[in-house]
């Protein structure tokens, strides 16, 4: 706490209640943190989250069907492997009640540190699945129960940093402050592809089913740990616990929050749903689609998606200076009204061979750096400063369990049964979502324009 200010009950309780890795983190801190300092902690706990969710999307369509439902026909095997991978969306809201009470009782260094080993454990634990030959249908339960965690885990790692970089943006720089989490997206692929990439042409099928494909999952627990330092760090400061004890990053209880703000995150969880939804569009379903449907090379086809990633991170970047310029509400308008007409053709590119498929990818990469740049804006934008916290918590549950929960599966579902084009469906609902939400909610659009 700053100087000439007495800690508050709760502060003395989070720092009584704080880990030694917290403890740790506050020995390195000279008492206050830049705005650069957060950025850094922001990217490297999103880069790690969005890590350990690509690992698993794409374990799910190269290694579950095959060792977890061997018993069914590789497309229903990987339809159940997407049937498991939405429980993670559906357990992050459950997360988020549990662990926000957490963070109201024990504080935030305990509430975070329980959360990344939660979700390190529980990713790291799927690296010893064993395979349906071995344990039968309690490898499926087995892997349903690990993902859960996974959903738990993540509702718990909402740390309001993205609000605190928000809150210290300068004048005018709103767009680009906001965008920075959102880099974590494009660079976890990049690493989780790369990785992905490499064992998969290093290593024979056979030996790549059998005990290459459990070594990213590990990976993901060494990251986790990095991260969780790289925020405790961060999360130690007295500037930190100065914002949160003046209600600024305050946790409100849960059901008071939906009580009172549950307009705000409805249309708040509709109004970036375009890009949720184009997300898992351009990464996890190409990719079940190719390794489906044609014969090319899972690994060359990562490299695809490493160099759509690249594009993104660029397109993210440029989505904060474009913010700046017309606002996030037209941008997300805009790319809305976009990606409402690339649903129209673009699915029909993965057909078109080579060169269909990096056009599929960087155009689709370009439309989500553009739009999913800014969604975490709209979302902290709408609430008021005490329910900031636990709002824009609620809300990205909400948005992501919408728009990316079930995308893959449906997406999938309706190309194998209607054809490709008929997988954009599924990206034109969520965004004509986001143009209603952002149409009908004129509070919205004062507070994010």
């Amino acid at each position: 706490m700053t100087a000439g200010v007495a800690p508050s009950k709760s502060a003395t309780r989070a720092s009584g209640n704080s880990t030694e890795l917290e403890r740790d983190a506050r020995v390195i801190n000279d008492g206050s943190i830049a705005p650069g300092e957060i950025a850094i902690g922001v990217v490297i706990g999103r880069t790690s989250e969005f890590f350990d969710f690509f690992v698993y999307a794409i374990a799910s369509v190269l290694v579950f069907p095959a060792l977890v439902f061997p018993y069914v026909d590789r497309l229903t095997g990987t339809y159940y492997s997407f049937a498991i991978f939405a429980l993670a969306f559906i357990a992050r809201p459950v997360g988020t009640l549990i662990f926000m009470w957490v963070d109201r009782t024990y504080g935030r260094g305990v509430k975070l540190t329980i959360a990344l080993f939660l979700l390190g454990g529980s990713t790291a634990a799927v690296a010893f699945l064993p395979s349906y030959a071995v344990f039968g249908v309690g490898s499926a339960l087995l892997l349903a129960l690990f993902r859960l965690g996974q959903g738990v885990a993540l509702g718990g790692a909402w740390d309001g940093l993205a609000s605190l970089l928000a809150l210290n943006a300068p004048e005018g720089k709103r767009g680009w402050y906001a965008m920075i989490p959102q880099l974590g997206a494009p660079l976890g692929l990049i690493v989780a592809s790369a990785l992905f990439a490499f064992l998969v042409s290093a290593l024979s099928a056979a030996d790549f089913l059998d005990w290459g494909w459990r070594y990213p999952f590990f990976v993901a627990f060494a990251i986790n740990v990095v991260a969780l330092f790289a925020r405790l760090r961060i999360v130690s400061t007295p500037d930190y616990a100065e914002l949160y004890e003046s209600r600024e990053l305050q946790p409100s209880p849960v059901l008071e929050t939906v009580r009172t703000q549950g307009r705000n995150i409805v249309i708040g969880a509709f109004a970036p749903l375009a890009s949720f939804a184009l997300f898992h569009m351009v990464t996890v379903f190409p990719l079940s689609y190719i390794f489906l449907y044609t014969r090319e090379n899972p690994a060359r086809f990562l490299m695809i998606e490493i160099i759509g990633a690249a594009v993104g991170v660029l397109a993210v970047i440029a989505s904060g200076m474009i913010a700046d310029r017309v606002g996030r509400r037209y941008l997300l308008g805009a790319t809305a009204a976009a990606i409402a007409m690339f649903s129209g053709f673009a699915p029909q590119l993965l057909n078109g061979g080579d060169i269909g498929e990096i056009i599929f990818m960087v155009g689709g990469f370009i439309l989500l750096g553009l739009a999913f740049g800014q969604s975490s804006g709209a979302v902290n934008s709408n609430f008021p400063s005490s329910h900031r916290y636990t709002g824009a918590a609620l809300t990205s549950d909400l948005a992501w369990l919408f728009g990316a929960g079930f995308a893959p599966l449906a997406a999938l579902w309706l190309a194998s049964s209607f054809g490709i084009l008929a997988a954009g469906g599924y990206l034109l609902s969520g965004a004509l979502a986001t143009l209603v939400a952002l149409a009908i909610n004129k509070e919205l659009a004062r507070k994010i324009s």
